[in-house]
């Protein structure tokens, strides 16, 4: 059944959305902080790096809007407030929610769009409710390996890159501080975890 955007339940949760992408950014850059105020500068910058995507995700889901330029659109929404000191905490937290976007918002909401005759909005919804699960999946891999005291040791020798200057170390464990830049062992990540390297 074709709907009326202007009119159309797809339209509010396209704002919905949009406001729940902006405070996960938010949120994932406030817990970036929290994660460097404890040196862990490899979770901070697993926060980052989230949240910039979560900031396309908003930006898709607004660009979906431009034809309401220049009008208000009313919604309720029930948002997450995740706080912590505890930086595993966080990851937990942000995990839960992900996994909520993917497993049921965003596919009721493509579903909903889909309903209405909004294909594309409904491909938006659909495409990201799949990001999400990996949002969630490295959220949920890095508070795991914090749990488990695992972060920056494993059982057997691995390779770790500082992340600042790029020495790759070989042992169980990360070094203390690197012998390169002298940074800190937050700097330091399993080197296939690195995104940036040839796996």
């Amino acid at each position: 059944m074709a709907v009326n955007f202007k009119n159309s339940e797809t339209k509010d949760n396209l704002m919905r959305a949009f406001a729940g992408e902006s405070q996960a950014r938010n949120r994932y850059t406030f817990a970036a902080s929290q994660a460097k105020k404890e040196k862990l500068h490899v979770i901070g910058e697993v926060f980052k790096y989230t949240a910039n995507q979560e900031k396309e995700h908003a930006e898709i889901f607004y660009n979906h809007l431009k034809e309401l330029a220049g009008e208000n659109i009313h919604v309720d929404g029930g948002y997450p407030v995740d706080f912590s000191q505890d930086v595993s905490k966080l990851l937990r937290m942000a995990q839960h929610n992900e996994y909520e976007e993917h497993d049921s918002v965003y596919k009721a909401f493509g579903e909903k769009a889909k309903e209405e005759g909004f294909m594309q909005v409904a491909n938006s919804f659909f495409m990201i409710a799949e990001i999400e699960k990996v949002h969630g999946d490295r959220f949920g891999k890095f508070a795991e390996l914090m749990e488990k005291n695992q972060l920056f040791k494993d059982t057997e020798k691995t390779s770790w890159i500082c992340l600042n200057c790029g020495y790759i170390y070989e042992a169980p464990a990360a070094p203390e501080k690197c012998p390169v830049c002298a940074h800190d062992k937050g700097y330091f990540v399993r080197l296939d975890e690195s995104p940036y390297e040839s796996k």
